[in-house]
């Protein structure tokens, strides 16, 4: 069934009062089921695993992946399912979007743990402790839901911004409702598949899981002498250097530098395949263009020419020159030039999200608008009038307490957190981009002119931009399928903050147990923090940004401020197509930058998994074929199953290697 929804004269020509009348006695559903307690406890438990997988998924790629299309798809299915076996009721459409709500919100709580709070721990090499995380987590949480509340009645119900992954939510929400449901069961039917296959190899080359099976449950160290467990070599490419040790074969190299030291390594991994499904063709091309021009070409000519040399660690000990010591010494500088100047001239380029906001500031309501025929069901603007301030001085306090930010700029980075929280919203339900990564580099490079001696002065105010942007943002996406549907927001924001528990719940025990697994002795160090399994992208952006904050310009080889340089003209000269072609262009300033920070392999099988899908659409071009159906309208569901699969028994990997 179409979802109804007013013309472009209604929406300018109507007073917001209209608006909600028209709302009101056309979409609401009253009294239909929505936060109740199935659907709560699916959107906390849904959340909880697919935070998880994000939480997997971010720490190798810096991507924060959504989680809403997947929560709907996985809830209709179970709920479906249960209802055919007789088991329970069928969900209410706005039951499961209830469910995505929430889970939504608790995928969105790992954006601090793949990038801030991480970098901060590279900086300073404290290790931050979980219950500080917990509550610094929560709190700037719950202060982004509490600032978008007055801005959902603006943006939402007076403007009627469209917030193109709310909406396509709120659509296909509609689709597996309002017909049998055959296309969901279809594509859950896709992602279990997928799942369960991509698990399976995950499961052979997972050395913690084979050590379960084969050591502990079938004891083939005692029954056929087996010395360690056997598993599949993740780095394919270790098959060749095997050999080429035994053989005397050609050892591959650039400019005399070996392909294992500029991190040029081949790994199957089907969790960045179901990522480049997800990016697209163009970003993944940019991806791979970007690592291959830093680690390919640019590296060894840098190693060739002294810029990248070993060097002595505090230790003493010889520290040899490695993909992370190329990154470090040299390539991260015109990454975080390209990325940053990238992500600036996009927000520039879109002035509708400076203007919109200030859109009818000032005019005065009449007395029809003065009557609120939804206050029952909206959330009450007193709420926020006495919550923001509240958790603003809690958001100071907990980042002067735990990180010794001065409260002097903890206070003075909230009016500007505030301001570029409101442009990251209107810019989500725009575009459905939060530019959360330009706007809290503002952020970063504001507070620190003010002081270059504390890192943790610039990275934790940015930390708050990007949190409460981020949440506040989300949030209101996930009401917009809601309004489409007719639910009541007040209990969508109530999922919302269950949403912020069940991510913190599942994401921080696992952050410890992923990346600062404790050694032999039972100490955490940050220096696990940043592996070949988990390159941590987003924090190295971060940390290079404090940086260079910390140490200036002039600190670096001149060849990387050079090419700090080039990067930028290139990254303005790149967004500037991209806008003139109206997107048709085919790179992306950001993902090139972003692809210098991601190991090659990574890089590669992203590729290969968007190349996959692209040419799949261009092979089944008719809407409704089958191919069509399966590879486009199924890419979705395809890959999320080989993330989920991959990401869930990877983490069980990590757990095992802890516990056995």
């Amino acid at each position: 069934m179409a979802l109804q929804q007013l013309s472009e004269q209604q929406i300018r020509t109507w007073t917001r009062s209209q608006k909600d009348e028209w709302w009101f006695n056309n979409i609401y559903r009253g009294n239909m089921a929505q936060l109740t307690l199935r659907s709560a406890l699916t959107g906390f438990l849904l959340g909880g695993i697919l935070a998880a997988t994000a939480l997997y998924i971010g720490g190798k790629t810096g991507v924060a992946i959504g989680v809403n299309l997947i929560s709907v798809i996985l809830a209709f299915a179970i709920f479906r399912a249960l209802h055919n076996a007789g088991i329970a009721k069928d969900f209410t459409i706005l039951e499961n979007n209830c469910t995505q709500s929430i889970a939504t919100s608790a995928g969105y709580m790992i954006t601090p743990l793949i990038a801030s709070l991480p970098a901060y721990m590279l900086v300073t090499g404290v290790i931050i402790p979980w219950w500080q995380m917990l509550i610094w987590i929560v709190i700037t949480s719950i202060l982004g839901v509490l600032v978008a509340f007055p801005m959902k009645r603006r943006f939402i119900n007076e403007d009627q911004l469209p917030f193109p992954e709310g909406g396509a939510c709120g659509v296909v929400l509609d689709a597996l409702y309002s017909s049998d449901g055959k296309q969901g069961m279809f594509q859950a039917k896709q992602l279990a598949v997928t799942g369960l296959l991509s698990a399976a190899y995950q499961l052979l080359i997972s050395d913690g899981w084979m050590k379960l099976i084969q050591i502990r449950l079938l004891a083939m160290d005692k029954r056929a002498g087996l010395k360690e467990a056997w598993t599949i070599r993740e780095r394919f490419d270790d098959y060749y250097y095997a050999a080429m040790v035994q053989y005397d074969l050609w050892v591959p190299k650039i400019l005399g530098v070996d392909f294992r030291t500029l991190g040029l390594r081949f790994t199957i991994d089907t969790a960045m395949l179901g990522v480049g499904g997800l990016m697209g063709i163009r970003v993944a091309s940019s991806v791979l263009l970007g690592n291959l021009l830093n680690f390919a070409i640019l590296a060894p000519w840098m190693i060739q020419r002294g810029d990248i040399v070993e060097r002595i660690s505090t230790a003493g000990k010889t520290v040899p020159v490695s993909r992370i010591e190329i990154l470090n010494q040299w390539g991260l500088w015109w990454a975080v030039a390209m990325m940053v100047a990238g992500s600036l001239v996009g927000l520039l380029a879109k002035p509708e999200i400076f203007t919109n906001v200030f859109k009818n500031f000032g005019r005065k309501k009449s007395a029809e608008e003065k009557v609120d025929l939804l206050a029952d069901i909206e959330v009450p603007l007193w709420i926020s009038y006495v919550g923001v301030p509240i958790f603003s001085v809690l958001a100071a306090w907990s980042t002067h307490a735990f990180f010794g930010v001065p409260w002097l700029l903890a206070f003075i980075s909230l009016p500007m957190i505030f301001v570029l929280t409101v442009i990251c919203t209107n810019a989500m339900a725009l575009t459905s981009w939060m530019p959360t990564g330009a706007l809290s580099k503002i952020t970063q490079f504001t507070i620190g002119a003010i002081d270059r001696s504390n890192p943790a002065s610039n990275l934790l105010p940015a930390a708050i931009t990007a949190e409460v942007s981020q949440n506040a943002s989300s949030l209101l996406s996930d009401i917009k399928p809601g309004y489409m549907l007719g639910a009541r927001p007040r209990q969508q924001a109530i999922g919302h903050l269950i949403g912020i528990i069940s991510g913190a719940l599942a994401c921080i025990p696992l952050y410890f147990l992923l990346f600062l697994p404790p050694d032999n002795h039972g100490v955490r160090s940050t220096s696990t923090l940043v592996s070949e399994q988990f390159s941590m992208p987003a924090a190295m952006q971060w940390k290079g940004v404090a940086d260079l904050i910390a140490h200036g310009v002039s600190s670096l080889p001149a060849s990387a401020v050079t090419t700090m340089i080039i990067a930028a003209v290139f990254a303005v000269i790149f967004e500037i197509a991209g806008i003139k072609s109206k997107g048709r262009f085919p790179l992306s300033s950001v993902s090139i930058g972003l692809g210098v920070v991601l190991p090659t392999d990574a890089c590669i099988m992203m590729w290969l998994g968007a190349f996959g899908f692209w040419l799949m659409e261009k092979r089944h071009p008719v809407p409704g074929s089958s191919g069509n159906r399966f590879w486009v309208d199924g890419c979705e569901a395809i890959s999320a199953g080989l993330i989920a699969g991959s990401a869930l028994i990877g983490i069980g990997n990590a757990i095992l290697n802890v516990l056995i």
